[in-house]
């Protein structure tokens, strides 16, 4: 099993303690919920988060300036969630090396 496509849209520069949506704090606290539920799966091989960067999408009421679930802005400057899937996932082992 592969886990694809969860994020939570977080407006850049936005701080807020606790935390509250759309603040770069839940952005990392969904983040740190799913990773928990994936690692708690057995046959989980594989997680990919969406997105890596904020992209345009239609105008419309529920999407303010576009898509915002990215780790990076638009103009590719890492939010907090960036740093903090860089550093869950340096921790992963290289399976690259064959047996």
């Amino acid at each position: 099993i592969i886990i694809t496509e969860f994020g939570a849209d977080t407006i850049e520069g936005l701080h807020m303690l606790p935390s509250e949506t759309f603040s770069e704090e839940f952005q990392e606290d969904y983040l740190t919920e799913n990773f928990k539920a994936i690692d708690s799966c057995e046959g989980c091989i594989g997680e990919h988060i969406w997105n890596f960067a904020d992209f345009k999408t239609k105008q419309g009421l529920n999407r303010v300036r576009g898509n915002r679930k990215g780790v990076f802005t638009r103009e590719r400057q890492p939010k907090m969630s960036a740093h903090f899937v860089r550093k869950r996932w340096s921790k992963i082992a290289n399976f690259s090396k064959s047996k």
